[in-house]
């Protein structure tokens, strides 16, 4: 009888699970079928502005940085059959991924919820607040520093005036794409390391210990996902670097309260 509730439990709980993705999905597809409406809105005015001087962030640069850019000389092509439309496609979808992460990460972490302690679910109360915030500050930074810092480099390196920068619409659309993705992604390191911290895996000593090689490490993950100047690799490492501080302190906070907790008991 305990196998047949065990089992029924586990078919429950995998069907909550399946509705739960359902929904996610379908929220995704909603937002995409927006998207897909306005798609060549989005193209001028998300993307193909990123190649001009008055882009926000090159505009700032130029305000207040005394750094200002001419026209950035790219040519866009497609010469592939259904390029242009799986490339819409995958603004988006991703576009709708995007908008809808709230609510999916809401989804899953429903799922999750019930099979934490009353002390865990206490620890981790608006954790849906501060996974969609960190998301979102890391695909704004993605979008407004990473990938115009990309597009700038390489729209204007050219080993010789003979030759011309003619990029693929999908190669220039995934450089974007990719970039805010992996940096919004990048942003969640704090509730990584809480997590790590709670199962027992890392610790603020370890974190700490490892420092100055996480550094490093960050300094070539930036090299990675920037172009090959230093300027633009310390402009991303800085706030992850900083993001690795406060996961320390997360951790030290993890770990005081567990001691406190063992000491009680």
């Amino acid at each position: 009888m305990n196998d047949e509730e065990n089992e029924m439990s586990f078919l429950s709980h995998l069907e909550e699970l399946r509705w739960r993705i359902v929904r996610s999905v379908i929220a995704i597809l909603v937002f995409a079928i927006v998207m897909w409406f306005y798609k060549e809105w989005i193209i001028q005015n998300i993307f193909i502005s990123m190649t001009k001087p008055s882009f926000i962030s090159f505009q700032f640069m130029c305000d207040y940085l005394g750094i200002c850019l001419n026209d950035i000389p790219i040519k866009f092509q497609s010469n592939k059959v259904g390029s242009q439309f799986s490339t819409a496609l995958l603004m988006s979808f991703v576009g709708g991924f995007i908008i809808a992460f709230p609510y999916v990460f809401h989804q899953l972490w429903g799922f999750v919820k019930p099979g934490l302690k009353y002390n865990e679910k206490k620890e981790v109360r608006g954790i849906t607040f501060f996974v969609t915030l960190l998301f979102m500050i890391g695909v704004v930074f993605g979008y407004l520093v990473v990938a115009p810092l990309c597009i700038q480099f390489f729209g204007v390196f050219s080993l010789s005036s003979e030759f011309e920068n003619i990029w693929m619409i999908a190669s220039f659309m995934s450089l974007i794409i990719s970039s805010v993705i992996f940096t919004g992604l990048l942003f969640l390191l704090p509730i990584v390391v809480y997590i790590l911290t709670k199962i027992g895996i890392i610790d603020a000593v370890f974190l700490r210990k490892y420092r100055k090689h996480s550094i490093v490490g960050v300094l070539i993950l930036s090299a990675l996902i920037t172009p090959p100047d230093f300027i633009s690799q310390v402009i991303v490492s800085i706030p992850i670097i900083l993001l690795y501080e406060v996961g320390i302190l997360i951790s030290a906070r993890v770990v005081r309260r567990r001691l406190k907790a063992e000491k009680l008991n």
